[in-house]
């Protein structure tokens, strides 16, 4: 089966798409994106990822005429296309192409890029016997919580983690204050309480983070959103991760130092069981 793309109107396989070398996103890092999936060809928690996505392109300024439905319609269709059971999604909407400069330009269309793959999904060893993560200054910039494709210090600090043998980093302040990981949410389980860090501009507000905050409370399960230190984290009983791409995804070694019992805690499996049976 093909992988597929649509850039402006027009569908072809991956190979064979292309944009201007004008593009602001290219030159600029001027778009912002989202990754949506699917399961068994069913896209989840779509409308939460159009709201994501409309909130993103308010926020940066970028003019533009799609709508939730329009852009839903033609997900829907790279995705018949693709023909994957489980699909990997990505959007992109870029200020369009136009001459070098800073500041907006007059009259550009913007620029739609949508891609469909197969989804690789956390191998069975990863989710029996958990992820190792480090940790990472937080040198991203004040503005977290707008999915924008300027990504530089995510590739620089996932690039340290895969050197080093581990899942994912984790983004943590100068002051001890744990953010988020380079492509994924953070939570912790003290004493029987899950506590992941509250909405702000350090953080997105990640779609499935939302989800299990709900099935938390939903089933009785304790549930904080405050901040949380490093010394917390590492002195904690679980640690998890959540994302379009892991769903809930156990760590059982931060920093080379093991978390908890060293292996994936009864509180994250329970999550990640009442997750799967949200998504279906």
């Amino acid at each position: 089966m093909p992988s597929i793309a649509y850039v402006n109107g027009k569908f072809s396989s991956i190979e064979a798409a292309v944009v201007s070398v004008e593009d602001r996103g290219f030159q600029l890092g001027d778009g912002i994106y989202e990754v949506l999936r699917t399961y068994r060809g069913r896209l989840h928690a779509v409308e939460e990822h159009m709201r994501r996505l409309f909130r993103s392109l308010d926020a940066i300024g970028l003019k533009h005429s799609f709508t939730a439905a329009g852009l839903e319609k033609i997900i829907c269709e790279a995705v018949k296309r693709a023909g994957f059971a489980d699909s990997l999604v990505y959007l992109q909407i870029t200020r369009g192409a136009t001459k070098r400069t800073k500041e907006f330009p007059k009259a550009t269309e913007p620029t739609l890029v949508i891609t469909v793959r197969k989804l690789e999904l956390p191998s069975a060893a990863m989710r029996e016997q958990g992820v190792a993560i480090l940790t990472a200054d937080d040198i991203r910039w004040q503005r977290c919580d707008i999915k924008t494709v300027c990504l530089l210090p995510n590739v620089l600090v996932s690039q340290q983690a895969k050197a080093a043998g581990c899942f994912e980093a984790l983004f943590v302040e100068k002051d001890g204050t744990v953010n988020e990981c380079a492509s994924a949410n953070i939570f912790i389980v003290a004493s029987g309480v899950v506590v992941t860090p509250p909405l702000s501009t350090r953080i997105l507000s990640g779609i499935t983070r939302e989800e299990v905050i709900a099935l938390a409370r939903k089933n009785g399960v304790p549930m904080q959103e405050r901040h949380v230190t490093l010394d917390e984290l590492l002195a904690a009983d679980e640690v998890f991760l959540t994302g379009t791409t892991v769903e809930v995804l156990p760590v059982v070694k931060v920093n080379d130092r093991p978390v908890g019992a060293g292996k994936p805690g009864p509180v994250t499996q329970r999550l990640h069981e009442l997750f799967r049976e949200l998504a279906g």
